[in-house]
């Protein structure tokens, strides 16, 4: 198995990012728990900013040296749960940027089961750099940016 298949894939500027639900993932009714969701989730940004960081070794090192110790940070999160997941359902979480602004990035994402989309989500990262927040390098903005639609 090869890192970028645990990873997941970008395809047509959207990460796709399988997980299995398994029985610690649900609460006493058999369906997931909403708070996991929530994990989920943050798998598919993390190796989202990954998968780009692995394709832009270059471009990330350069924001490095412009913002030592970055990172990206929630700021904040809008959901709305359509749908219960289930044990051994294999979810599909899949995220994109929409808005990339001087210090944050407002990515979609959506978890779906097969074409069904059970969990919906708008999430706002801020950029920061030394504890604080921190305008997004132009290399590393003008990447998140390319992937807008």
């Amino acid at each position: 198995m090869t890192q970028q298949h645990l990873d997941g894939a970008i395809r047509d500027g959207r990460h796709h990012m399988q997980v299995r639900v398994y029985y610690e993932d649900t609460d006493f009714s058999g369906i997931v728990y909403h708070a996991n969701y929530l994990r989920f989730m943050e798998r598919g940004r993390t190796n989202h900013l990954r998968l780009m960081g692995a394709e832009q070794h270059a471009l990330f090192a350069e924001a490095a040296s412009e913002a030592p110790g970055f990172a990206f940070v929630v700021r904040s999160m809008t959901l709305d749960f359509l749908r219960p997941a289930r044990m051994d359902d294999v979810l599909d979480v899949v995220t994109w940027p929409v808005a990339v602004k001087g210090a944050s990035i407002t990515l979609a994402q959506e978890v779906r089961r097969g074409e069904e989309v059970l969990v919906k989500a708008d999430v706002r990262v801020a950029f920061i750099s030394g504890g604080r927040a921190q305008p997004i390098p132009k290399a590393l903005r003008d990447l998140m940016k390319a992937d807008i639609a």
